[in-house]
């Protein structure tokens, strides 16, 4: 049994919507410290909107939402600053500011999170360090028009972790993409979570992105993926929603011997 300590998010009974019509409906899961979830479901399943709901950016029907162990609830908008400290998000389609350069967009978490105590003259090095570590060190000066859709997704993680957070959740970060900037995106947030020990929450479309996640890490003597051991494939849990309920939550190996219809097109099973 899990203790609040050992949690970067909990969801518990958890039902929310719009109008009168629920987008979530009793969902509870726990994603422990160090951990990644990957979110999958057809379009209107809820997934989009559970990642909103763990910011507070949308308030619950009923059930409560825990972040490492804090109820945010109901909390109001200036006590949801703080807790928005420790999450980085990735949003879909990047969600850049078009008048921004790209220091700019990077730097704006900074400039713009009271939770985090950055200090003026540590902007710039902390914004050159995150764009370093998505190989765009030479695009400070240049406007999302002027990058690739792969280079501005790239941007956006910079973004999301420039604060360093524990917890990053990422909206669909690699649709879109062609299959080889699609693989670099998930090295990146694989990166991410082994240099740091981040926990992340992963929405995809892509059954490969969080086959990746569970049975690779990165090896920062060469830049590369190797594959993992056992042990640390249970680091990895698969989240399967379905109108707006989770219908699934377990390992790769459990989500494979499946026999749901439905959680199976999601599944590429091994031959």
């Amino acid at each position: 049994m899990s203790t609040p300590e050992d949690l970067a998010l909990r969801f518990e009974d958890v039902t929310m919507g719009f109008d009168d019509k629920p987008a979530l409906e009793n969902v509870s899961f726990e994603l422990g410290k160090g951990e990644t979830g990957i979110i999958v479901g057809t379009a209107g399943a809820g997934k989009t909107v559970l990642l909103k709901t763990a910011m507070g950016l949308l308030k619950t029907w009923s059930g409560k939402v825990f972040v490492f162990g804090q109820d945010i609830t109901n909390l109001s908008e200036k006590e949801l600053f703080d807790v928005r400290g420790k999450l980085g998000m990735l949003f879909q389609e990047s969600a850049l500011f078009d008048s921004l350069n790209i220091e700019q967009n990077v730097a704006y978490p900074l400039l713009n999170q009271n939770a985090v105590k950055c200090a003026p003259n540590e902007v710039r090095p902390r914004v050159q360090e995150a764009l370093d570590f998505v190989e765009l060190g030479q695009t400070l000066k240049r406007f999302p028009s002027e990058l690739s859709g792969g280079m501005r997704r790239r941007a956006a993680i910079a973004r999301a972790v420039v604060t360093k957070p524990p917890l990053l959740l990422y909206d669909s970060p690699t649709a879109g993409l062609d299959p080889i900037t699609a693989s670099t995106i998930m090295t990146l947030i694989i990166k991410e979570r082994d240099l740091d020990n981040t926990s992340a929450l992963v929405v995809t479309h892509r059954y490969q992105d969080g086959n990746l996640v569970a049975n690779f890490r990165y090896n920062p003597e060469d830049g590369k993926l190797a594959g993992t051991k056992e042990a640390e494939r249970k680091r990895t849990k698969f989240i399967v929603m379905k109108e707006g309920k989770l219908i699934f939550d377990g390992n790769q190996q459990e989500l494979e011997s499946q026999q749901d219809p439905y959680i199976s097109k999601f599944v590429k099973k091994p031959n």
